[in-house]
């Protein structure tokens, strides 16, 4: 065994450690923490890591709006998440992914499909891959990563970015669902009692 395919190998059992271990702190996180942000946070940052990529952003989609709101980022500047909104009409690569698929552009800075080229450029960001947030078969909002360089992503990181969007998807289901049920305990306990009690 050559010297360059044992490096080879070892650099792929790493990022496979990598990769479980990030996994298993964002679980770890999703089921300790009713803190949507701080575990939307701690999801990004990990992904970042695991990842060994630029930055990881997470937005939320807006029906009304139709806007992609920002919910986590591990990573980019102040001045590029300034940039302007991120509008579905006007990103081709967000309205295909939260049509359920993952999408990957080998260089922001020139793809027509990515909105904002001239920020990309300046940012540093070059290879992007994106994955849809889905909740029940729905997509939610997407989550994304950021490379510094040009970079082909194996089926592997997709994958890892498709798991942890999911466990991002259903920590943001569960917070609502947390909420609902704390809004519905106090109007049942504000009608029987006519007082508002805070769970």
């Amino acid at each position: 065994m050559t010297t360059d395919t044992t490096s080879v190998i070892n650099s792929t059992i790493h990022d496979r450690k990598d990769y479980y271990t990030a996994l298993y702190q964002a679980a770890l996180t999703i089921t300790s923490s009713l803190e949507i942000e701080q575990v939307l946070q701690s999801v990004v940052k990990s992904t970042t890591e695991a990842m060994q990529v630029k930055a990881c952003g997470l937005r939320l989609f807006h029906p009304d709006t139709g806007q992609l709101q920002l919910a986590a980022v591990y990573g980019l500047s102040r001045d590029y998440l300034a940039k302007g909104s991120v509008a579905i009409g006007q990103s081709p690569i967000d309205k295909e992914t939260l049509g359920g698929k993952s999408v990957f552009v080998e260089d922001a800075r020139i793809d027509p499909r990515f909105q904002y080229r001239d920020a990309a450029k300046q940012e540093g960001i070059v290879s992007v891959l994106s994955v849809p947030l889905e909740v029940h078969g729905s997509a939610i909002g997407v989550m994304r990563v950021y490379t510094g360089k040009v970079t082909i992503f194996e089926e592997g990181d997709t994958q890892f970015l498709s798991v942890l969007a999911s466990l991002a998807a259903l920590a943001i289901d569960n917070a609502h669902l947390y909420e609902n049920l704390k809004n519905s305990f106090n109007g049942i306990m504000d009608a029987l009692w006519g007082v508002n009690v805070s769970v």
